[in-house]
């Protein structure tokens, strides 16, 4: 099994978002990378790497959830369970035939026609299992999968403070004139009584 690739800059003192960005780039990159061969049904190992890097994906995706836009994620997420489970059903005849090679190359001439009728019937099923895995992976392909998973992690833009227009010299003392700056009451002003409503004059 490929080990897991470190991530360059993770430390404790990185910010969670920081280090949710980090993390699942090496990871998602890490998936798309055994996706070669995997189709080759002699190189059952490729199989089994990519199938681990879907879990190190989903594990990564769900720890740094709360920091990821949800809306984008589920599906990202459901995907890439789907993933597993095919890779899953096209590793178990991979592991069964292994096991079925090494039990005819020891059996006696009369016990191999049983073992490989065993051996036949579960190729039938790595074919199959097979054939959904390349339906699989054209559907991640055609869903850009990876640009998704790139998009989730990508910094939002940035917005830019829109700069108020600068007021001509006539505007900004009309403005002050229209009320911008109210004039102050002198001390007989502020002192006068408020006058009456108009339904107290009329009475």
């Amino acid at each position: 099994m490929a080990k897991a690739r470190p991530i360059p800059g993770l430390s404790g003192e990185m910010r969670y978002s920081d280090a949710a960005t980090a993390t699942i780039a090496v990871r998602s990159d890490e998936l798309f990378e055994h996706a070669a061969g995997v189709l080759d049904v002699t190189q059952i190992e490729a199989v089994h790497a990519m199938r681990v890097a879907t879990r190190r994906l989903r594990s990564v995706l769900e720890f740094y959830e709360p920091c990821l836009d949800h809306e984008q994620l589920e599906p990202i997420l459901d995907q890439v369970c789907d993933l597993a489970d095919v890779l899953g059903q096209r590793r178990d005849p991979d592991v069964e035939l292994e096991a079925l090679a090494s039990f005819a190359a020891a059996a006696s001439e009369a016990e191999r026609p049983g073992i490989e009728r065993f051996i036949d019937r579960t190729s039938e099923q790595q074919q199959q299992a097979n054939a959904e895995l390349a339906q699989m992976l054209g559907q991640i392909e055609a869903d850009d999968l990876r640009g998704r998973l790139a998009a989730l992690i990508a910094p939002p833009p940035v917005v830019e403070p829109v700069a108020e227009p600068a007021a001509a010299p006539g505007e900004e003392q009309s403005a002050s004139a229209a009320g911008g700056e109210q004039p102050v009451p002198s001390a007989v002003e502020a002192a006068a009584p408020p006058a009456k409503s108009g339904w107290l004059r009329r009475r």
